[in-house]
């Protein structure tokens, strides 16, 4: 398990020379994180080399507190030099602030000690031509795809980044990840029966991560299925939503869960704690301590000390995700969901979240449906956060007597968030892709309005 101590170590100094600073300075306390990161980039279309992109930066972000007044600055330049103005600013802008009684740093008791490591680090850093080499890869198998007439281009990439925080209140810890990934976008048809269609992979290890010319077939396999669409009629009809489209739904779960939503009473969820939200057998789990996860993290933007948790469990909300702040606004301890920049204070996100699978198959999910709808593509944003309506432009497939029939598009699904988690049926086909992850789920009874 591979891990960069020396720039870990090093980044740690920095900060904490940043909030001696601070303490000096007349800050009654202070916590600092600084990101350092590299990436590299590549992409081509129709076999030509396009882009190369290499980048590099620095970000140091001070958080100050002077009672109950708080301000954060944050500068890409991180010289000896420099830090005395960042914090005499950083100063001067919290004795000026407004008061808020929920600010502060952490409660030591909440912290963590040890950060575990989670091998979220290769150390390998591919040349320039190797990732060329996973593009054309991916955008060859692609447009080998019988049907597949157009590309709009195949890309490659890596990055690394080191993340330090440390604060007054005694934490301090430091953690490197690194990032591969690989993508492949492509047309088939002509004239105006073109479709597009795209496929994409990301992993923290290159040997992880799925081979190029697998991410460019599936994209040009998804291109030709779509060919041919017809309209459909409005209909009050199951709707199934192909994994790579129902993680979205639990992206809603998670926004309307957090701390800040629930304070200020703008979550359609607010009154649903310890309650059933969900089917029976449903559980929804958050774990930041994932072995090579996508969001996987040692700890909060806080320091404190996170945990695999059941959020929904047997259907039931069991949790907010929370940060010190709205922790302390709705008179709870901190979940250890904060996440944080460099400019901006913490606020609760998600990290591995993903809906648990459940026992039946896609096939077996849809098998009693004798007209219904596949989605596997959701097209802008119609979700009302504080009442839960929800409407989204959808292409996909038509099913028929319990199988996909043909392609359709220019459609509409609607129904209520409250109504569809309650009849939402995972199937057993749970992949881990995008850090917040579902399988294929099945949701009876929304309204789908085509012609």
């Amino acid at each position: 398990m591979a891990t960069d101590r020396g720039a870990e170590a090093a980044a740690l100094a920095l900060i904490d020379d940043v909030i001696a600073r601070a303490r000096r300075a007349g800050a009654d306390s202070a916590d600092a994180v600084l990101i350092r990161a590299a990436s590299l980039s590549v992409s081509q279309r129709l076999g030509a080399r396009e882009d190369l992109e290499r980048a590099e930066a620095e970000d140091l972000g001070l958080r100050v507190f002077i009672g109950q007044r708080q301000a954060i600055v944050s500068s890409s330049d991180t010289s000896a030099a420099t830090r005395d103005g960042l914090v005499e600013r950083a100063v001067a802008m919290a004795r000026n602030a407004l008061e808020d009684r929920f600010a502060g740093l952490a409660e030591p008791s909440l912290l963590a000690t040890q950060l575990a490591d989670l091998d979220l680090y290769d150390a390998r850093e591919p040349e320039a031509g190797a990732l060329f080499d996973m593009a054309a890869a991916s955008e060859d198998a692609a447009r080998a795809v019988p049907g597949i007439t157009n590309s709009e281009g195949a890309s490659a990439s890596w990055g690394r980044s080191t993340v330090a925080l440390a604060a007054s209140n005694g934490f301090a810890g430091a953690y490197t990840s690194s990032r591969f990934g690989v993508s492949a976008s492509v047309v088939a048809g002509e004239g105006t029966g073109m479709e597009r269609d795209y496929a994409y992979a990301s992993a923290h290890h290159l040997g992880d991560l799925e081979s190029a010319a697998a991410v460019g077939r599936r994209a040009g396999e998804r291109a030709v299925k779509r060919l041919g669409p017809r309209k459909v009629a409005t209909a009050r009809v199951p709707v199934v939503f192909d994994p790579r489209v129902a993680n979205g739904l639990f992206r809603h779960l998670a926004g309307a869960i957090t701390g800040p939503a629930v304070a200020r009473g703008t979550s359609f969820l607010k009154d649903r704690l310890d309650k059933p939200v969900f089917a029976p057998g449903v559980e929804v789990i958050d774990d930041p301590h994932r072995r090579r996860g996508l969001m996987s993290r040692p700890c909060d933007g806080e320091g404190v000390r996170n945990e695999r948790r059941a959020i929904i469990e047997d259907g039931r909300l069991t949790s907010w995700l929370l940060d010190t702040a709205s922790a302390r606004q709705l008179g709870l301890r901190s979940t250890g969901h904060a996440s944080r920049g460099t400019s901006s204070p913490p606020s609760p996100a998600p990290t591995n979240l993903y809906c648990a699978p459940g026992t039946d198959t896609p096939e077996a999910l849809m098998a009693d449906i004798a007209s219904g709808l596949y989605v596997t593509e959701l097209i802008g944003f119609g979700v009302n956060s504080v009442t839960g309506d929800y409407s989204r432009g959808a292409a996909g497939f038509w099913i028929e007597h319990g199988r996909i029939a043909y392609p359709v598009s220019e459609l509409t699904i609607a129904g209520n968030l409250k109504d569809m988690f309650a009849a939402l049926v995972p199937a057993n086909d749970l992949e881990f892709r995008h850090g917040v992850d579902a399988p294929t789920v099945r949701i009876d009874g929304m309204t789908v309005a085509g012609t």
